[in-house]
């Protein structure tokens, strides 16, 4: 039995949007702003922390969605499995890896961030709004994460290859295009 009965046994994320669609609508357009919206990080650096809060969270589903949006912005997988391990070994520009360990301590730590969590993000050459951006993609992520497990959605990226046109068409896809795909306006 499904953890909610009216949902399908393996429930995907339109299942879950489409029977409580009250909230549905506002979250995608937070997501819309966060992700695609102006910032100092780029939309391939915010997929890839939402990649990143998301494996850490050993949540397959997003960790899986994301790591295809952060594909389709340039970043390769690769990449991303290797921050799962170790930020500082991870082939990344070292002027990210400061929100990285930022990201990782307020995903679980976040009562033992400090004065000098911060100092190292700014000392790498990021603003407030970057920070307060990469903590932002954190949360939601965080939120999403704990949508996807509490409802039981189960599937997996990884199951499900996606061809190179197909992970291409997800630059130019807005989170509310998907909703109006599923029928939430």
């Amino acid at each position: 039995m499904p953890l909610f009965p009216s949902l399908p046994e393996t429930p995907s994320l339109s299942d879950v949007y489409t029977q409580f669609p009250d909230c549905v609508r506002p979250i995608l357009d937070y997501h819309d702003a966060l992700l695609r919206g102006e910032s100092p990080l780029s939309v391939a650096e915010r997929e890839l922390i939402a990649a990143y809060v998301s494996g850490l969270n050993a949540c397959a589903f997003c960790f899986g969605a994301h790591k295809l949006y952060a594909r389709a912005f340039g970043i390769e997988e690769t990449v991303i499995d290797a921050l799962i391990k170790d930020v500082d070994s991870a082939d990344i520009n070292d002027r990210l890896k400061p929100i990285f360990r930022y990201v990782a301590k307020l995903n679980t730590l976040p009562s033992k961030l400090n004065d000098a969590d911060a100092q190292a993000v700014y000392d790498a050459g990021w603003s407030e709004r970057a920070l307060f951006d990469a903590v932002q993609v954190a949360a939601l992520f965080n939120y999403m994460n704990r949508i996807i497990e509490g409802t039981g959605v189960t599937f997996d990226y990884a199951d499900h290859p996606q061809s190179d046109d197909e992970i291409a068409a997800r630059r130019d896809r807005k989170y509310t295009d998907w909703a109006k795909m599923i029928g939430i306006s």
